[in-house]
């Protein structure tokens, strides 16, 4: 009897133990098929899908042709951003960013708008000459950059003076008609617009301006600044030789809204000379 009763003992402690272990199975066996189950889900998402940055850049580019509308220039830049997201070290994407930063600062009337537009087209620029210091494009329009900020809090300092002056002097190194000869421009709109303590120089300026003829016969702002350096030399019969350039040229494709801000200029000092 002793044994017997044994015999079932063992067989309700093995009852027991298997019940406790068939529980224990389920319990750690749940966190695992969770984790499986999640797994498949995850396997199961669909990818995220990565914007071509060559079609962003074409987007932003034909939204840069209509730029006189503000607006497609935001736009354009929010198309640029979203791509350099994914490519943060992309040199076509951050120059082209200071380009369109430095036209919206150059044209916004929100204060705040220009200001943080400024900015970004100075950090950008700095990245461009960072990834390419070799090409034109990232120095020649951190320089611009330079230029608009400083005109807005009205240059004031020779460092200021000599970013925009050390940009445009390396854009003629890399590439001296880069633009139809834009750098002379910027060179010789820093000279003619600095206060003489900090370098401006009316000659200097026509010198730079004369010599970026050469590249850019049909670049409108140049052109216009030209006739203002001319005007402050008080040399009006070569302004009025400008003017009547000017009056003479078709704006050329791409460039129509720098044509319509130099004619615009031009109607300004042309009232000054009556």
């Amino acid at each position: 009897m002793k044994r017997l009763y044994n015999k079932h003992l063992g067989t309700d402690e093995f009852r027991k133990n298997a019940r406790k272990l068939g529980l224990f199975v389920i319990v750690t066996t749940l966190p695992i098929v969770g984790i499986s189950c999640g797994k498949a889900t995850t396997a199961t998402r669909d990818p995220v899908v990565v914007r071509p940055v060559a079609e962003a850049i074409a987007e932003a580019d034909q939204l840069y042709a209509g730029r006189e509308d503000l607006v497609k220039g935001r736009q354009g830049i929010v198309a640029l951003k979203q791509a350099q997201a994914d490519d943060q070290a992309n040199y076509d994407l951050a120059w082209r960013l200071a380009k369109f930063n430095y036209y919206l600062g150059a044209h916004s009337a929100n204060v705040d708008e220009r200001d943080k537009a400024l900015h970004d087209g100075i950090e950008a620029g700095k990245l461009a000459v960072k990834l390419e210091n070799g090409k034109p494009d990232g120095h020649f329009w951190l320089g611009a950059n330079y230029g608009i900020s400083a005109k807005a809090s009205v240059l004031s300092g020779l460092s200021e003076f000599d970013d925009i002056k050390n940009e445009m002097e390396t854009v003629l190194k890399l590439d001296e008609g880069y633009q139809n000869g834009s750098a002379y421009l910027g060179l010789g709109q820093l000279y003619l617009e600095a206060p003489g303590l900090l370098g401006g120089d009316t000659q200097k300026a026509i010198q730079y301006l004369e010599k970026g003829l050469k590249f850019g016969s049909n670049n409108a702002l140049l052109r216009a600044k030209l006739i203002a350096a001319y005007v402050e030399a008080h040399r009006i019969d070569d302004a009025r030789k400008q003017i009547d350039e000017l009056r003479a040229m078709k704006p050329s494709p791409g460039y129509e809204p720098e044509y319509n801000e130099a004619m615009a200029q031009v109607q300004k000092l042309q009232e000054k000379i009556k």
